[in-house]
């Protein structure tokens, strides 16, 4: 049978990794798919770097439209990035009549339900493995493996950058600067890290995981988002201190008022094993209502991972490429029409427990000033921490640790404390989440 034809888009870090193992594991490749799987054309503005990579195994372009106007291109492969060109490009080629491949976790995000209408009207697929968690194979075990269940919840640590940084400032007690810095210089964070530090990138990789995981149409302007930058070593070694680990973690929760879909810095006990994930690793935590906590773990970048997703991708198409397109697995899991239009929870109406860490005067009555403010909101204590105060300096940090409590409360009440004379500045808040509760 004729090998099926593939038109790369890109051949960057993913794209030349792509190649590299597509072509170095062929024959396994070819035993799983039952046919042959081959890049014919690659379409790269850098035709030097294209041809230090493919040499003379495929033909190669600078014209990317080209490529997915081809009628003998059967497969697409996107890795270009970006959210306009590369939207273009995709559209196109599902206009055609082509089976799509993509490791765009932004363009998913902010235009996935555009593509997947239109790859349904065309009876066309649309396979994303690569776009969450780099060659963790989450994205099957969603929408395939975990199919009798009822998700409840997922959490996870989906930025290697974040997760590099915070485990830096754990281990060696450096500021966040200098440790952004060296992960520049290692190649682990971009020029511009703002996607990274700042959560979009795990938001757009959370957003595309709701979706499947619930069956809701993809949301990610509604997705609340919070950095690590504002995070400090005291804090880390507070919360160290305390038991536990902080994390940037992408968290969606089903709840009967709607679905939270939330990024930001956490405390984690450090007696779970995703607390314990470290470096640039990825780990993925899912509760469902049947098979109980899965954990899934692996590098969530490089060119060798991601290229392991993109080709599981490319042999998933090319096992289903006849196939009638209305019993191949939906795009989201679930029929497309039978999404629900459940409603993404308001953070402020978001129930969670927080970290809370203030400067406070040494002096009689504040912590029954803080306690009741607390109080008058319904906020309990779970634990706190009150540090003596340095030689010469009338100062200490009082820090707590809630109960359960709703969002809005905790801004209300963090409001009020920072009002008090007797408080100096702004009280740092890091939600909390357990990871053991439904």
């Amino acid at each position: 049978m004729k090998p099926v034809q593939v038109g790369l888009l890109g051949i960057g870090t993913v794209g030349g990794g792509t190649f590299n193992v597509l072509r170095r594991n062929q024959g396994e490749i070819t035993r799983r798919a039952g046919r042959g799987i081959e890049i014919a054309v690659v379409a790269e503005r850098d035709q030097a770097r294209a041809r230090a990579i493919v040499g003379d195994a495929a033909r190669i372009t600078d014209d990317a439209f080209a490529v997915v106007a081809d009628p003998s291109i059967d497969i697409v492969v996107e890795l270009i990035g970006g959210t306009s060109v590369a939207r273009e490009l995709i559209l196109a080629a599902i206009g055609n009549g082509k089976h799509v491949v993509t490791a765009n976790k932004a363009l998913l995000a902010r235009h996935g339900n555009e593509i997947f209408a239109l790859a349904r009207a065309k009876g066309v697929m649309v396979a994303f493995e690569a776009a969450v968690a780099g060659g963790i194979p989450i994205i099957k075990a969603l929408r395939e493996g975990l199919t009798a269940n009822r998700i409840e919840w997922i959490a996870g640590i989906i930025n290697g950058t974040s997760n590099f940084i915070l485990s830096e400032m754990r281990d060696k007690g450096l500021a966040f600067d200098t440790v952004l810095s060296e992960a520049q210089r290692l190649g682990y964070a971009e020029a511009d890290p703002t996607y990274d530090v700042e959560g979009i990138d795990a938001a757009h990789k959370l957003t595309i995981m709701a979706a499947i995981g619930f069956g809701i149409p993809m949301q990610f302007e509604r997705a609340y988002t919070e950095g690590i930058a504002h995070l400090t070593r005291e804090d880390i070694r507070y919360a160290e201190q305390l038991g536990y680990r902080i994390k940037l973690l992408g968290i969606t929760r089903r709840t009967p008022a709607g679905i939270e879909l939330r990024v930001h810095p956490t405390l984690i006990p450090a007696k779970r094993l995703i607390a314990n994930v470290e470096g640039v690793m990825n780990a993925v935590l899912v509760k469902a209502d049947a098979v109980g906590a899965t954990l899934y773990y692996g590098a969530g970048a490089g060119a060798e991972p991601t290229a392991s997703a993109v080709i599981a991708d490319l042999v998933d198409v090319t096992r289903m490429l006849t196939a009638d397109p209305e019993h191949r697995v939906p795009h989201l899991a679930f029929q497309p029409d039978q999404l629900s239009d459940t409603p993404i929870l308001p953070m402020d109406e978001v129930e969670t427990s927080y970290y809370l860490r203030m400067r406070a005067y040494d002096r009689p009555g504040v912590l029954a000033d803080i306690t009741c403010i607390l109080a008058d909101h319904g906020i309990s204590i779970d634990a706190m921490v009150q540090k003596e105060p340095a030689e010469g300096e009338d100062q200490v940090d009082v820090v707590m640790l809630t109960h359960l409590t709703v969002e809005k409360q905790v801004n209300a009440a963090l409001a009020r404390i920072e009002a008090l004379p007797s408080i100096s500045g702004s009280v740092t808040r890091i939600r909390l989440e357990a990871l053991g509760r439904n």
